[in-house]
């Protein structure tokens, strides 16, 4: 026996504890070896109790306690040390329910940590979307810094009216818009609109068939009503594009370089964001804005070579024709 009680003594602390735990339980162990060790052990719980403590003032300071439990009381003093005649009364399961109080915390913090990272997800998600629709509401129509306009010339893209225009009289009522002549409503009515399992993409296409009729306004009308009720659509590249094309070829340059622009803004690696920055130019063009236009033409030889020597390659080169860039 005694030389068993050597070999456990040259072990580590915690399998000195461990095996006189057992042995304790077996009846072969003596009470004051055990008596002996057990200090030891509270000293490693008190240290893993303190270390919790001091993560949870950092975690959670203030200690409320929606999140976790008041800290663990100390044993008292007295209590530690077992009788020299008879083991401790509840020694391993006080050991075990201070080591089950420290799990449940470290469990109930983690849970806590979780759902405090999630929600900080989702308010950069939140913020980042406000950032987005703000930087597009405010966005000028000048693409890298681009030098003053010439006198005389016109301001940008997306600009207000010219203030010289006098606003309608506030007392005035709106004109009503004339009642649409019989033969319009039956060139409308002869474009059929698709019906399909993808109701955004029947949305996109009827206003394609209608920009293609030559039908702008309704063109109009409904690629901005697909623009709203399906901002996430994988055609939403094609429809500001095509919204933009249906006002430049309705005349109105102006307003269709507005969406020119918002569409290779929101995404420059988007299927129409190169066709979109070319019109954009071809817009300046119609503003006599040479400025801009030599602008737009520049940063789309740079940023899409590929398509100014291939699929746009005669629309890039038309668009160059039609001014003259330092």
């Amino acid at each position: 026996m005694a030389r068993t009680l050597a070999i456990w003594r040259g072990s580590g602390t915690a399998v000195t504890a461990s095996l006189m735990a057992v042995g304790l339980a077996l009846g072969t162990v003596p009470q004051a070896a055990w008596a002996q060790s057990q200090p030891s052990a509270d000293q490693r719980l008190q240290s893993i109790e303190r270390q919790l403590r001091a993560l949870q003032r950092a975690v959670f300071p203030g200690g409320d306690q929606r999140f976790f439990e008041a800290e663990i009381a100390a044993q008292p003093a007295d209590s530690a040390a077992p009788s020299a005649n008879a083991p401790t009364p509840g020694a391993l399961t006080g050991v075990l329910d201070r080591l089950e109080a420290i799990e449940l915390q470290l469990a109930r913090m983690t849970e806590a940590t979780e759902i405090n990272q999630n929600a900080l997800r989702q308010m950069e998600t939140r913020l980042a979307t406000l950032e987005q629709r703000a930087a597009t509401a405010s966005a000028a129509p000048a693409l890298s810094n681009p030098p003053a306009p010439a006198a005389g010339a016109v301001a940008g893209a997306v600009t207000a009216p010219a203030a010289s225009t006098p606003p309608p009289a506030a007392a005035a009522p709106p004109a009503a818009a004339p009642a649409p002549s019989a033969e319009r409503l039956a060139r409308v009515q002869a474009v059929l609109k698709p019906a399909t399992a993808d109701p955004g993409e029947d949305e996109y296409v009827y206003g394609f068939r209608l920009w293609e009729a030559q039908l702008y306004p309704e063109a109009q009308q409904q690629l901005a009503l697909f623009l709203e009720r399906y901002p996430n659509h994988p055609r939403v590249t094609y429809g500001r594009n095509l919204l933009g094309r249906a006002y430049l070829d309705a005349g109105d340059p102006r307003r269709a370089a507005t969406f020119f622009f918002e569409n290779y803004q929101a995404n420059k690696q988007a299927a129409r964001a190169p066709d979109s920055l070319l019109f954009l130019a071809e817009s300046m063009i119609a503003l006599n804005d040479t400025n801009r236009a030599c602008i737009a033409l520049a940063e789309f030889g740079e940023t899409y070579p590929a398509l100014a020597t291939g699929r746009l390659a005669q629309q890039y080169d038309a668009a160059r024709g039609r001014v003259r860039c330092q």
